[in-house]
């Protein structure tokens, strides 16, 4: 398990499709809206880093949209064909 620390919160590398993680890159990017998500999923295209906040079913804010088991299928349907991706969940205590 590959363990990454962003602002001073450790996450849980759970996919790395394509070597697509940069922790300059996504420290940039990680901003207290993702916070009350269970997973953030980053995807790369054009050179350019999009983040989508996912969450399980006993997430108090979860919405059929952004349901953790939909990943693969956002990947497939909202992503460019063969992007680079990677998945992260924040370690709670």
């Amino acid at each position: 398990m590959e363990v990454i620390t962003i602002n001073n919160r450790q996450y849980q590398v759970l996919k790395n499709y394509k070597d697509a993680l940069n922790i300059e890159e996504l420290t940039e990017k990680l901003t207290d809206y993702f916070d009350e998500f269970d997973y953030i999923v980053g995807d790369i295209a054009y050179n350019k880093l999009r983040l989508k906040g996912f969450n399980s079913k006993t997430n108090k804010n979860f919405k059929p949209y952004n349901d953790v088991d939909k990943v693969e299928e956002y990947i497939k349907n909202n992503c460019a064909y063969g992007c680079r991706w990677f998945m992260i969940s924040e370690i709670k205590d």
